[in-house]
C-alpha cells in the first residue's frame, strides 16, 4: 500500500518536472524567437518612449527680385528650448532667463515647472539675436538649449512691404507673397533627439542625432526693386510736400500684364509689423481700394467711341462749359468751356461735356459693354492678398444722368490694378491681360526652375488700329494738353490725368478733398511701361492731377529710362506750352568755350568744376531739354 502511494507521488512528481520543463523550453524558445526575429522591433519601441525631441524649424526660401536681387532671405534667430525634468535648480535658471530674455520671473517659473517633455519658451525665447543666445549658451544651464532658428530679414525695410506681407512668430506666411506662396517657401521642420530614462535624466550610452530641416523653394517675382524703389522715393517725396492722407503707385509692362512696382503710402516694415495699426499693413491700396477714378476712366469712353466709329479726330464739338442732362446742368471742369474743339482736342482739354456727347452717342449697351470688357465688373485675379471688385453700375438701372456721369469717370467705383490694366489694354494693341507678380519657382541648391509664368491674355478689347489712334491722341494729352507737366523730352509719354471727387457719407460728394491721379505709358510709338501715381486730398496746392500727378509721373518716367537702359525716340510730338507747365529749355553747346564766352544764365543755371578757363566736358549734353532754372554743369580745364 505505501509502496503504491509512493510510486504515485513519484509518477506525479515527474509530471509536474515535465510539465514545468515544457514550460520552460516554451519561454525559452519564444524569447529567443522574439531575441532573434522581434528584437528590432522591441527596441525600436523603447527607444521610442525613451526619445524626446526639439523641433527645428525648416528655413523658408529666399525672395528674388526679376533681375535676382534678393528682397527678403534669412538670418540666424536661435530660439530657447527647455526639458523641465533636467532642471536642476529651476528658480535659479528661471531668475537667469528672465533677465536675460526680459521676462517676468513668474511667468519664466511657468516655463521650467511646465509638466511636458519639451517647453518652447514662446514667444520671449524665440528668434533671439546672437548675441543673446551666446549668453543663454555660455551659462551651460542643466535642461536648457539653444536650438537653430533663423527669421525673415526683409532687406528693403519698408518698400515692397505691401506686396512682400510678413510672417508669423512660426514663420508661416500671414499675408502678401509670404501667404500666397506659402507652400513654395515653407520648408519641412527637423528636429534634434536625445534619450532619456523614466526620471527624464539623459542616457549617455545613448547617442541623439540631428535631422537637418529642408530650405523652401526660391522664388523670383516680377518686381524691379530699383523700379520699386524710385516709386517709394517719388512718393516720400510728393508726401513732404503735400502731406496727403494716402498716396499709391504701380507700374506695369503693358505688353505682359508683369507689375514692375506696386507702392502704399503709410507703408510698414515687413520685420516688425506688430507696431503698425492694421489699417496700414493690410491694405495693399493698389489692390484693395475703390475709388471713382474721374478723368483717368474717359480712356474707356474715348477709345469705345473710336472703336465704335462714333466720332473721328477731327470731327468738332462745340462746348460751353455744361451740357443739361433732364433736370440737371453738368459743368465742365473749365468755367465758360473751351468752346469749338475737336474731338482730339477734347481728350486732351480733358472735356467733360465732350465725353459726355460720346456717351451719349454710343449709348447705354455699347458703353457698359466696353467697361465689361475692360475689366471694371471683375477682379483682375492678380496672385496677391486682399483684391477688391469694384463697383459698376448695373445697365439696367441706367438712365440718362448716370450714363452722362459715367462717361467722364463718375458714379462706378474702380479699383486702381483694374484702371491700370485697362489703360494697358488701350495702348498695346488692345489686349487685357490678367496682372501677376510671381515669374519663376526655382528649387534650392540646385536653382532648377519648377514654375515659370507666363503671359495670361483674356481678351481683345479694342482693334490694333483703335490701340493705335489712342496712343497717338495720348501722347497729345502730354504733348499739347492737361497732362503737359508729364512731359520729357525724348521719352514720347502718353497719358491721361484724372482728378476725382471723394464722396461724402450721406451722399454727395466732399468739398475741396480729391484724389488727384496720372496714369501714362511710354514710349507711345512701343509701349513698355506704364506708370500711374494717385495722391489722395494733396495739401496747400491746387487739386488737380496735372499739376500734382503728372509732374510725379514724368520724373518717374525719366528715371525709369535709365533703369531700363530705354533709349530717347525720334518722332516726338512737338510740346505746346499753357500756362501752369514745367518749362524745358534746349542744352547749348558749350564745348571749348571760355568762361566769357559762356551765354547768360537767363533760362539756366552752370555749375563749374575746375580752375581752368575753357569747357571740356558738359553735363546734360548739347541738344538735350533740362527743365527752365534747371543746372547745366560744366568741367574746365
Amino acid at each position: 500500500m505505501m509502496n503504491d502511494q509512493l510510486l504515485q507521488i513519484q509518477k506525479r512528481l515527474m509530471v509536474l518536472i515535465l510539465s514545468l520543463g515544457v514550460v520552460l523550453l516554451v519561454f525559452i524558445g519564444r524569447l529567443g524567437y522574439i531575441q532573434v526575429f522581434g528584437g528590432n522591433d522591441i527596441r525600436a519601441r523603447a527607444l521610442d518612449l525613451w526619445s524626446r525631441e526639439i523641433p527645428v524649424e525648416g528655413q523658408r526660401g529666399t525672395i528674388y527680385d526679376r533681375n535676382g536681387k534678393p528682397i527678403v532671405n534669412n538670418i540666424i534667430a536661435p530660439s530657447v528650448a527647455l526639458i523641465p525634468r533636467q532642471i536642476k535648480d529651476k528658480e535659479l535658471t528661471a531668475k537667469y532667463l528672465s533677465d536675460v530674455l526680459n521676462v517676468t520671473f513668474d511667468e519664466m517659473m511657468k516655463h521650467v515647472n511646465k509638466n511636458v517633455s519639451v517647453e518652447l519658451v514662446k514667444p520671449e525665447g524665440r528668434k533671439l539675436d546672437v548675441q543673446t543666445a551666446e549668453k543663454i549658451i555660455e551659462k551651460n544651464l542643466p535642461g536648457v538649449y539653444v536650438v537653430g532658428d533663423t527669421r525673415r530679414n526683409y532687406i528693403y525695410g519698408e518698400y515692397l512691404a505691401h506686396v512682400l506681407g510678413f510672417v508669423g512668430a512660426d514663420n508661416q506666411g500671414i499675408t502678401g507673397i509670404e501667404f500666397m506662396y506659402e507652400e513654395y517657401l515653407k520648408g519641412a521642420s527637423g528636429s534634434s533627439k536625445y534619450y532619456v530614462d523614466a526620471r527624464g535624466i539623459l542616457l549617455e550610452n545613448l547617442y541623439g542625432y540631428y535631422e537637418a530641416p529642408s530650405q523652401g523653394m526660391d522664388i523670383y517675382l516680377t518686381i524691379d526693386i530699383e523700379l520699386q524703389i524710385l516709386l517709394e522715393k517719388a512718393l516720400e517725396n510728393a508726401n513732404a510736400v503735400y502731406q496727403p492722407d494716402q498716396m499709391m503707385g504701380m507700374m506695369m509692362d503693358p505688353r505682359t500684364g508683369e507689375i514692375l512696382a506696386m507702392a502704399s503710402y503709410p507703408s510698414f516694415d515687413p520685420g516688425d509689423y506688430q507696431k503698425y495699426p492694421q489699417e496700414v499693413y493690410n491694405r495693399n491700396l493698389p489692390i484693395w481700394m475703390t475709388f471713382e477714378p474721374g478723368s483717368t476712366f474717359k480712356i474707356v469712353t474715348y477709345s469705345a467711341g473710336l472703336e465704335e466709329g462714333v466720332f473721328d479726330l477731327e470731327d468738332t464739338f462745340f462746348d460751353p462749359g455744361y451740357r443739361i442732362v433732364e433736370d440737371r446742368r453738368i459743368k465742365d471742369w473749365k468755367a465758360g468751356g473751351h468752346g469749338l474743339q475737336t474731338f482730339l482736342e477734347v481728350i486732351e482739354n480733358s472735356c467733360n461735356p465732350g465725353f459726355m456727347e460720346i456717351g451719349d452717342r454710343l449709348g447705354v449697351d455699347r458703353l457698359f459693354h466696353y467697361i465689361d470688357l475692360y475689366g471694371f465688373n471683375e477682379k483682375t485675379g492678380v496672385d496677391l492678398l486682399g483684391e477688391s471688385k469694384g463697383i459698376v453700375f448695373n445697365p439696367e438701372n441706367v438712365g440718362p444722368v448716370e450714363l452722362a456721369t459715367s462717361s467722364f469717370g463718375q458714379g462706378n467705383s474702380v479699383t486702381p490694378i483694374q484702371l491700370v490694366r485697362a489703360f494697358s489694354a488701350s495702348i498695346n494693341g488692345g489686349i487685357l491681360y490678367q496682372p501677376y507678380a510671381l515669374k519663376e519657382v526655382r528649387m534650392p541648391i540646385t536653382n532648377d526652375v519648377a514654375y515659370a509664368a507666363k503671359p495670361k491674355p483674356i481678351r481683345r478689347v479694342i482693334s490694333e488700329e483703335t490701340s493705335a489712334t489712342m496712343r497717338y491722341a495720348l501722347e497729345s494729352v502730354v504733348a499739347r494738353g492737361t497732362g503737359g507737366n508729364a512731359f520729357r523730352d525724348g521719352l514720347r509719354i502718353g497719358g491721361k490725368t484724372g482728378t476725382a471727387q471723394k464722396p461724402a457719407e450721406g451722399g454727395g460728394y466732399l468739398a475741396n478733398n480729391y484724389i488727384v491721379s496720372f496714369i501714362g505709358g511710354a514710349p507711345m510709338n512701343d509701349p513698355e511701361l506704364v506708370v500711374f501715381v494717385a495722391i489722395d486730398y494733396p495739401k496747400n496746392t491746387i487739386q488737380y492731377g496735372g499739376v500734382v500727378a503728372a509732374p510725379i509721373v514724368g520724373e518717374i518716367f525719366e528715371e525709369a529710362f535709365h533703369i531700363l537702359g530705354l533709349e530717347k525716340q525720334p518722332d516726338q510730338i512737338e510740346k505746346e506750352y499753357r500756362w501752369g507747365d514745367i518749362r524745358y529749355v534746349e542744352v547749348p553747346d558749350l564745348i571749348g568755350k571760355t568762361r566769357n564766352e559762356l551765354p547768360p544764365q537767363i533760362f539756366f543755371h552752370y555749375d563749374i568744376f575746375g580752375s581752368g578757363e575753357k569747357v571740356v566736358y558738359q553735363s546734360p549734353q548739347p541738344g538735350e531739354k533740362i527743365v527752365e532754372g534747371g543746372h547745366i554743369y560744366l568741367y574746365m580745364n
